[in-house]
This record gives C-alpha cells, sequence and structure tokens, in this order.
C-alpha cells in the first residue's frame, strides 16, 4: 500500500491491500475500498460508499458525495456501490441516493470519461461507457455495453438498454430499447446499433430479427402494442429479442420513436 502523506484518511474508514492514494486525497469515515485502487491526486471519496476492487480514481473525481436531490433529508443513511475494473476519469461525480436505505450502483468494468455524471439512484451495468459531460438524471437505468455520448443527458426514470449507443449532445426524454442507436434533441431511435452487435458476438440470425423489430417499432404506423404483437407473432424467438421485448412492455415513459 502507497499513500502519500498528504491525503486525508479517515481512521474508520477500510482500505483495502495494495491501493496507491496520491497527493491531497480525501476518504471519508465510513468508506470501503476495494483492493489494488489507484487514486491519481486530489480525489473526494465519501459516504456509505463501498468500492470493489482495481477501480481507478482521476483528478477532482468526486464520489459518493450527497445527492443533490432536495428531497434528500438529515439522517437518511443513503448508499453507493461500486463493482471492480472501473475508471473515473478527472471531475466525474457519482451521488449516493436519496431516499433512507437505498442504492446508487455501478457494476464493473466501466469507463467515465472527463466531466460525466451519475445522478443519485441510478443503476448502471457492466461495461458502459460515458463519454466526456455524459450526463444522466436520477433513477436513470443503464444496461450493460451501452455508451453515453459526450454531452448527452439522460431525464430523470428513463431506461437505456444494453448495447444502445447514444449520441453526443442528444437530449434522452424516454427510454432507449435495447441495440438501437438514438440521437437528437429530443432524441430518437434512429437505427440499430449493427457495430455494437457485432462487437459483442450477436449473430447475423439475431442481428436481422433485430433490424426486422426496429422497422415494426419505429418504421411503421402502428401503435407499440401492434408493434409488438406482431414481433412475438412473425419474428423467431432468441434471447436478445425476448429482451427487447420485454423491455419495451415494461417501459413506462414510453420509447424514443
Amino acid at each position: 500500500m502507497a499513500i502519500h502523506p498528504t491525503a486525508v484518511i479517515h481512521p474508520k474508514a477500510q482500505i483495502g491491500a495494495d491501493c496507491e492514494i496520491g497527493p491531497y486525497c480525501v476518504i471519508g469515515e465510513n468508506v470501503k475500498l476495494g483492493a489494488g485502487c489507484w487514486l491519481h491526486s486530489h480525489v473526494v471519496i465519501d459516504g456509505l460508499t463501498t468500492i470493489g476492487k482495481n477501480n481507478r480514481f482521476y483528478p477532482h473525481a468526486c464520489i459518493g458525495l450527497q445527492t443533490q436531490d432536495l428531497k434528500w433529508k438529515a439522517g437518511n443513511k443513503c448508499y453507493l456501490e461500486i463493482g471492480d475494473d472501473n475508471t473515473f476519469r478527472e471531475s466525474t461525480t457519482v451521488h449516493t441516493a436519496t431516499g433512507d436505505g437505498l442504492k446508487t450502483v455501478i457494476g464493473s468494468h466501466c469507463n467515465f470519461l472527463a466531466y460525466s455524471h451519475v445522478a443519485h439512484d441510478c443503476t448502471v451495468g457492466d461495461h458502459v461507457i460515458f463519454s466526456n459531460c455524459g450526463t444522466i438524471g436520477g433513477h436513470v437505468t443503464v444496461e450493460d455495453y451501452a455508451v453515453v455520448g459526450g454531452l448527452a443527458a439522460v431525464h430523470q426514470f428513463c431506461r437505456i438498454g444494453k448495447m444502445v449507443i447514444i449520441g453526443g449532445c442528444s437530449k434522452v426524454v424516454q427510454d432507449i430499447p435495447p441495440f438501437m442507436m438514438a440521437d437528437g434533441n429530443p432524441a430518437v431511435c434512429r437505427a440499430v446499433n449493427k457495430i455494437g452487435m457485432e462487437r459483442r458476438g450477436v449473430s447475423s440470425e439475431v442481428h436481422e430479427q433485430i433490424r426486422k423489430a426496429f422497422k415494426y417499432l419505429f418504421r411503421s404506423d402502428d401503435t407499440v402494442r401492434n408493434a409488438l404483437e406482431k414481433i412475438k407473432a412473425e419474428l423467431p424467438h432468441s434471447p436478445d429479442l425476448d429482451h427487447l421485448v420485454a423491455f419495451v412492455e415494461k417501459s413506462e415513459r414510453g420509447i424514443s420513436r
């Protein structure tokens, strides 16, 4: 373990083996930092925050601070949980939840570029990328392998499906179903994320199913309900297609058409 003499670490903080903590970092009383984490300098980690192993934090990242939600009340126990092997670049901010006993959760192998923001009560999956200044509001869900473009903003309570890519400067106000490319202000689904699916090993057969489902949902005059019925009746079932259908069926804000 290597801790710079200017770092301020609360005596009750739990620091894992082989961590490197650089100059002027501040770690709060209730922080649990897993083995092999690396803090460059001027990093602040506070709150009821549990962090897994091998995470990297760059200067001025602020992790686990109190939510900006005005509904927060003093005395609430609000948590943040972060998995393994994530990178938080310069000035990234991640906040704890708002309600008593609730959590903000980030998975593993994610990459948060400079000035990106994860708000209270969000759930972010694995292998997610936030480009510079990518921002999600409270209670947002981001599934695995999604990409939030630079300067893109996602409204509270929206859901971003797996393997979605959101274009830079987009304004997302409704759910983006899995496997889609979304862009615009407000964002709409423009096409299937063909390259992302290929990189994740999705077969050409499944890709064709998703492409046809996209046409039913986004290139026809049918209602969402009718489009879903046609997808279920006319396209071969697969786990990925079933996930897309279930995602849309559960949408409360509607999908970005």
